[in-house]
């Protein structure tokens, strides 16, 4: 291809180079330095004097994968945990779009308006592809967000809800150090974190809806019988009748469920969250829940197994975490696992021989 610019004819023509590109950095932006990691005891002066700064700082060391974070951590839950415990703890779980986050939102300002401080985590369902999350949960409470007495945290499921069921134990003790009487813990309402929900809360409340089909189809019977309370939500305009046959069959349905460890029988309730009718009455239950386990000492012995249970399961997971994180079981974990997949060692005797050789190598035995 010819230049015509080239031709000696235009010799006499300069050409310019053209504007500098200016760096894609400012130069005059200086550097900020990380603020250094606050110790211990700052954390807690901060979480006893209720300062939702500090103690949001604090969930995110609870919730961090560091190590060095987690030692922190450890020790402020640590110093924490003689304040707290005198909160009630109530997991609120529904299908998707049962309107949990609404109900949150007008359940809270009920709770603020009695005098009561709330603090709310929500558990976000994660992508299974980028382990990432909306954490959308602020903008669906508009009223509870930009309440002083409020403090609304949503964690990640991140594909672990195991995980994450630990660390929002954790964080209970530090919201309610922190002061917070009233403690609501959201699910991601997909069938497996409710048990592991259930296992920090003291009323566990099922919120379901009506005109949706059959009542019952949607729900497992292993749920209704962990929930305390089953509310139906949306029961306004010309959907109360569907409301009020939905609470019917529900009540049916729990009669032929066995009695509760707790001799109390698990009551239905119709509301509507949006439009802000029936909340004294679900709530007026729930208060009359608390009464009765107080007075037959259930609520103490419920708190007792399940610090029991989550003793139990800090110390799988702190062995499982050993076991998978041993540099030497890695290397066997790639080596064998090249061969189960090639068909020429089966999955068992495959386990049995990692095993046996962690075992070995931490001086105990498999036979014990």
């Amino acid at each position: 291809m010819e230049h015509p610019e080239n031709d000696s004819q235009y010799s006499g023509l300069a050409v310019n180079s053209g504007v500098a590109q200016p760096p894609q950095v400012n130069p005059y932006l200086k550097a900020r330095r990380r603020k250094p990691l606050p110790t211990p005891g700052e954390l807690v002066e901060g979480i006893l004097k209720g300062d939702r700064t500090v103690l949001s700082r604090a969930v995110t060391l609870v919730e961090s994968t560091n190590p060095d974070h987690q030692v922190v951590a450890q020790e402020v839950i640590e110093k924490c945990l003689p304040h707290s415990g005198h909160s009630r703890r109530i997991g609120i779980t529904g299908v998707p779009g049962a309107g949990k986050s609404t109900s949150i939102d007008v359940f809270g300002m009920h709770v603020l308006k009695q005098g009561g401080k709330l603090a709310v985590l929500a558990i976000d369902p994660s992508s299974e592809r980028t382990k990432g999350s909306i954490l959308g949960d602020k903008t669906r409470m508009e009223q509870l967000s930009v309440q002083p007495d409020s403090f609304i945290r949503p964690s990640p499921s991140a594909g672990s809800l195991g995980g994450v069921a630990r660390k929002t134990r954790e964080t209970i003790v530090l919201c309610e150090a922190a002061g917070f009487d009233n403690i609501f813990v959201e699910t991601v309402g997909v069938g497996q974190s409710e048990t592991a929900v259930h296992s920090m809360v003291d009323f566990f409340l099922l919120i379901q809806l009506a005109g949706t089909g059959d009542e019952l189809q949607g729900i497992k019977r292993g749920i209704m019988e962990m929930a305390d309370g089953i509310v139906i939500n949306k029961a306004d305009g010309d959907n109360i009748p569907r409301a009020q046959l939905a609470m019917a069959q529900f009540r049916n349905a729990l009669h032929l469920f066995p009695p509760t460890a707790s001799g109390w029988t698990p009551e239905v309730k119709c509301y509507s969250g949006y439009y802000g009718l029936g909340i004294d009455e679900v709530w007026d239950m729930i208060d009359r829940y608390f009464k009765f386990v107080h007075e037959n000492g259930y609520f103490e012995q419920r708190r007792n197994e399940q610090a029991r249970y989550w003793m139990f399961e800090s110390i799988n997971e702190q062995l499982r975490n050993h076991f998978y994180h041993d540099p030497e079981v890695e290397a066997m974990l790639g080596r064998y696992e090249a061969r189960v997949l090639d068909n020429r060692l089966s999955s068992f005797v495959a386990a049995k021989d990692i095993l046996d050789f962690y075992f070995r190598k931490n001086n105990f035995s498999s036979n014990k």
